[in-house]
């Protein structure tokens, strides 16, 4: 049996989770200052926890021998912090061994639960649910459903009823970017014995307002995000999931602007190639990152990208906290 410390019982009740980005220099070296700043930014805007190592933090960490300083940062960074403790997931990617010693490595850190990323080239469900085992034997998962435009595969219902029976699946991350696939995690995991011990989160940014809205199959909801998109204007973020069940028809009627949002952040007229930067560049404007850099040098902006950031930041001022952000911007910095 699983249990449940308070950071797992928030994670279950549903929270934001925003996808920690990486800070760098103009030569590409890890910018530890600003990156404290990001997390001292995400906790004060209310983030109820943090995915840091995941896609948007950028893989390429790995190769870069960055993973554990990353990981390490923002588990200080948040032990800091007052308040209640936010839920800390790292991700962890790669063949099981890989896998099991990233997990291994963020339970060190004081970290409570791991993401799992669902792209092993060659891998069967049946391969991939032994990993989630082999994981869960070290720390809790949280389940992954990446979209196939950036190299996740089709899992069918069967396996994420499977991955939920599992008694350390603690919750799923739906970023399929499919409506019909989304529904079929939501139809194998209200199939599972333990459906109502599997919190379901919403990582579809095209999507993010529906999916919260939403009532799925087996009565499930989306109890929260862990998204890329939170990784900026997350005051805002924070507010608007706040206030999603008191005034439903507000936010509803907010969703398409959030949709066109993400399509300038994420650099969907690009096939996604700008999204890390595109997150960079919302954070270079606040003075929150120095610069855009990448670990690859050949991502950057795409071209009219910038110019699709400031139509957006224009014309949806409720989406922004610039002016939260400039309030405590030195004391995140200090």
């Amino acid at each position: 049996m699983l249990t449940m410390n308070r950071a797992l019982s928030r994670l279950r009740a549903g929270t934001v989770i925003p996808a920690h980005p990486l800070a760098l220099t103009a030569d590409r070296a890890f910018d530890e200052r600003r990156q404290a700043a990001l997390t001292r930014y995400y906790l004060a805007a209310g983030a109820g926890g943090l995915a840091v190592g995941v896609h948007t933090t950028q893989f390429e960490i790995r190769q870069a021998g960055l993973l554990e300083p990353v990981l390490r940062l923002a588990a200080d960074v948040t032990a800091e912090a007052a308040g209640e403790r936010p839920v800390l997931v790292a991700g962890a990617c790669g063949p099981t061994a890989q896998a099991v010693a990233e997990a291994e490595l963020a339970a060190s850190l004081g970290y409570d639960a791991v993401l799992l990323s669902p792209v092993v080239p060659g891998a069967t469900e049946s391969d991939l649910l032994a990993r989630a085992q082999a994981v869960g034997a070290v720390l809790p998962v949280v389940g992954f459903y990446l979209q196939e435009a950036i190299g996740g595969p089709v899992l069918s219902r069967g396996f994420w009823r499977a991955l939920a029976d599992q008694p350390s699946t603690v919750a799923v991350k739906v970023a399929a970017f499919d409506r019909y696939r989304s529904l079929d995690v939501a139809h194998g995991v209200a199939a599972s014995d333990r459906a109502d011990q599997v919190a379901l989160y919403t990582g579809n940014d095209d999507h993010i307002i529906g999916d919260l809205l939403a009532e799925l199959p087996g009565g499930l909801r989306f109890v929260g995000g862990l998204l890329g998109q939170w990784a900026v204007w997350t005051r805002a973020a924070v507010e608007m999931f706040d206030g999603l069940r008191n005034d439903p028809a507000l936010w509803w009627g907010r969703a398409t602007a959030l949709t066109d949002a993400n399509a300038a952040v994420f650099d969907t007229a690009h096939d996604f190639a700008g999204c890390i930067a595109g997150v960079h560049e919302v954070l270079r404007r606040q003075g929150l990152l120095a610069g855009t850099w990448c670990l690859d040098p050949a991502e950057g902006l795409s071209p009219g990208q910038a110019e699709e950031l400031t139509r957006v930041s224009a014309a949806y001022p409720w989406l922004t906290d610039d002016d939260f952000v400039a309030e405590h911007l030195d004391a995140w910095l200090r």
